[in-house]
């Protein structure tokens, strides 16, 4: 790899390697931990069983835990389109940032510019298709918020990575609010589905909380200035330019 890295081996991985062609899905995570030393302390140790292939530092520099061909133990409970238990079939990137629940910030310039390298290099290796780029919090939607509203879904679009709607922030804004009929409601949640998540949760008893949580996880990815778990005639407009672009 042309890009600058370090190595720190973690202890959790599955120890039979897998094809190259298995090698399917990119997935970004935030650490969620209070420090930068803890988060590398819990991604390398024994305890919790946990583990990515990279980790990128708050100064940017990019750390190997895992090799690439190795099953990394990140992704979990998941799935997206027809996929389950993305481990086996995916890369793992885990950005410091104390996340959510310890005062979540934006990441630095650093860890994005790091963050755009190793993508590019992972996507034209492994051939990974745009849409199969994504969030923690979209393929586990009733577990993880991660990466978050303020990770630059859009930036990393512009560098061919992932997948933007790429419509008019100003028009967006007049929609956002403004009330979906139950038949667009409706259409909103099918819509999710052919984009790629899922419609059940093996975690969440209640469907109605469920589909508050899936609601929410789009929203952190497409639509980051208003998080609430409610359609909109802005999601449903997104989502409806990325039903057409998938």
């Amino acid at each position: 790899m042309k890009i600058k890295t370090s190595k720190k081996y973690a202890f959790n991985f599955d120890l039979k390697k897998r094809k190259k062609r298995q090698i399917n899905f990119l997935i970004f995570h935030y650490t969620g931990m209070i420090s930068e030393k803890a988060a590398i302390k819990r991604l390398t140790g024994i305890q919790p069983e946990v583990s990515s292939h990279y980790l990128i530092k708050n100064n940017g520099e990019i750390v190997i835990l895992v090799p690439e061909l190795y099953i990394a133990w990140h992704a979990g409970i998941s799935q997206w389109h027809k996929k389950k238990q993305l481990n086996k079939c995916s890369i793992g990137i885990e950005i410091s940032n104390p996340g959510h629940q310890n005062g979540y910030k934006n990441f630095s310039k650093k860890q994005i510019n790091s963050l755009i390298k190793l993508s590019r290099y992972l996507i034209k290796k492994y051939k990974i298709k745009k849409n199969f780029v994504l969030g923690h919090s979209d393929i586990s939607p009733d577990r993880k918020l991660d990466p978050g509203e303020k990770f630059p879904w859009n930036l990393l679009f512009k560098n061919k990575i992932g997948i933007w709607h790429n419509l008019n922030e100003r028009k967006l804004s007049l929609l956002r609010g403004k009330k979906v009929s139950n038949f667009e409601n409706k259409h909103f949640m099918k819509n999710l589905k052919k984009i790629g998540y899922t419609s059940k949760s093996k975690i969440c008893k209640s469907k109605q909380k469920f589909q508050k949580l899936l609601i929410k996880a789009f929203q952190r990815r497409f639509r980051q200035k208003k998080i609430n778990g409610k359609i909109d005639q802005e999601c449903l407009l997104i989502s409806k330019k990325l039903v057409r672009t998938t």
